[in-house]
């Protein structure tokens, strides 16, 4: 039997027990040899799965994504089998849970990051099947943790027929619980199981009617694997990319990142320390202050200049600057009136006057918005949320399908938002609210619904390289016509894939 202070490998003291496993015993222990702070996993003489869990986290070690626990080292080959991992110190969903559910943007940020987690796993090959909240880990960086892909499964013998719709499911149960503070059946990790209506549980606007119907329908096509709008959600790269454009907030940490880590409370995941401000709080954006001011001078000024002659010094090169700005204003007032001359007949000065002025633009008010794919039969191109894009709130948006390469895996010249003005209309600007990373696009203007035809890739009205975040694009010349396309020739990457993001667009023009 393994005892605490016992070396693995010359180098892993194993310091004291976290939690066990059916024969297998989860440490909080130190690697000596780098001095820091890890997870061991040992394992029970006669553990069935003992090889199992090895490969599986050799496996887990493959994954290029840092959401995903690191697997440090994994043997089997002596007697003392063990797997270390990084020791992850932060909240869990569930400790934040215990305080009420999140608001539902906090929700969908935290669900979305763990999709995108699940979505890099499984194409690895890898798979959870056990998600909770214990398993979803604020980590005292800041940073969103997923515990336990792949190891879960094998340590606990868990399988399913269909891995990816299982985790797929799991993700919108966390969903659930995030939105709601109640877990979709029984209870789990402190949980109170759903009110059941109807045989069936809640759907979460039933508990909290700030959830919005978007947010709710996709809770219940993954939760549920109900066949509402668009069929049920049975892949984790399905999810990531219904929740891409919602905000990414996470908690805040009460004690700097750096504190040190501290014993496994009794309750929740089994590796965190720390405590965060509630989930309600402002993101880290909204909680920056002004820097202190500078303390006073204590003892002899640096200057050695007397304060009254500096006070005079001061005065003095105010007037002189004071006097050269009037007479700088009274030289070009005069050299643009011509010497004091008249004007042309009706009282304008030769430069131009109202006849140069920039002509008065309005806001022109879309009536909806569709998506472009030219491969398409009907060139859906997520057409169902291309209207975020146009709502007025920069928190929501519309976003291409992923691509394997920018140019979108080679297989079509662009793909775009068609934004429809139901009638023609003169566009002088078009300004846009785009997700991270360079995108290159063009804005075409026409009065058809296709971006070929108004000279995609040929005669833009407009075109842009490298842009990200807010951009105004001018257009050269005013453009008439019912329809106006920002039409992406060139996508930025995600975590895992290149799509472009469209959070709002905004026309102004004449009517």
């Amino acid at each position: 039997m393994i005892e605490p202070g016992a070396r693995l490998a010359g180098r892993y003291r194993l310091d004291s027990q976290v939690s066990q496993t059916a024969g297998a015993t989860l440490w909080k222990a130190t690697d000596e040899t780098l001095a820091r702070l890890v997870a061991v996993w040992t394992f029970a003489e006669g553990f069935p799965r003992t090889g199992e869990v090895v490969r599986a986290a050799r496996a887990t070690s493959r994954i290029a994504d840092s959401r995903v626990t690191q697997v440090f080292d994994a043997d089997d080959s002596g007697p003392a089998p063990y797997v270390v991992e990084e020791w992850v110190a932060g909240q869990s969903l569930a400790d934040l849970l215990a305080q009420g559910p999140l608001p539902p943007e906090r929700a969908a940020g935290l669900i979305a990051e763990a999709a995108e987690t699940m979505a890099t796993a499984h194409a690895a090959g890898l798979y959870h099947l056990n998600l909770t909240p214990g398993k979803l880990i604020w980590s005292l960086g800041g940073a969103i943790k997923v515990t336990g892909i792949g190891v879960d499964a094998a340590l606990r013998g868990i399988g399913a027929d269909n891995p990816a719709a299982a985790d797929a499911q799991g993700l919108g149960r966390l969903l659930y619980a995030a939105l709601t503070a109640h877990w979709p059946d029984e209870a789990r990790n402190g949980l109170r199981p759903a009110p059941v209506i109807g045989g069936a549980p809640c759907q979460p606007s039933q508990l909290n009617p700030a959830i919005s119907q978007y947010l709710n329908d996709l809770v219940c096509r993954s939760a549920f694997l109900a066949p509402l709008r668009g069929g049920a959600l049975t892949d984790a790269r399905e999810i990531a990319d219904a929740l891409a454009n919602v905000p990414r907030m996470v908690p805040l940490p009460v004690s700097p990142p750096n504190a040190p880590m501290t014993p496994e409370p009794p309750r929740g995941t089994s590796r965190r320390s720390g405590e965060f401000q509630a989930a309600s709080e402002a993101p880290p954006t909204a909680q920056r202050q002004a820097p202190p001011p500078p303390p006073q001078q204590q003892g002899r000024r640096r200057s050695g200049v007397p304060p009254a002659v500096s006070r005079a010094l001061v005065g003095a090169l105010a007037l002189i600057v004071f006097v050269g700005v009037v007479w700088g204003a009274w030289t070009v007032g005069t050299s643009m009136s011509g010497g004091g001359g008249n004007g042309g007949e009706d009282g304008q000065t030769s430069s131009g006057g109202q006849e140069d002025q920039a002509p008065e633009l309005t806001v022109l008010k879309p009536q909806s918005a569709d998506g472009f794919d030219p491969l398409s039969d009907a060139n859906d191109e997520h057409n169902e949320i291309a209207g975020q894009a146009i709502d007025g709130q920069g928190t929501t948006g519309w976003h291409t399908e992923g691509y394997d390469t920018a140019d979108l895996g080679g297989l079509k010249s662009g793909v775009g938002l068609i934004v429809d003005l139901g009638q023609p209309a003169e566009v002088h600007d078009v300004s846009l609210n785009l997700g991270q990373g360079p995108h290159d696009l063009q804005i075409l203007v026409g009065d058809a619904a296709d971006p070929a035809a108004l000279g995609a890739g040929e005669s833009p009205a407009a075109q842009k390289s490298g842009v990200q975040g807010e951009v105004d694009i001018g257009l050269a010349e005013p453009a008439t016509g019912r329809y106006v396309v920002v039409w992406f020739t060139s996508l930025p990457r995600d975590d895992v894939r290149y799509r472009g993001t469209v959070n709002e667009v905004e026309l102004r023009g004449k009517t």
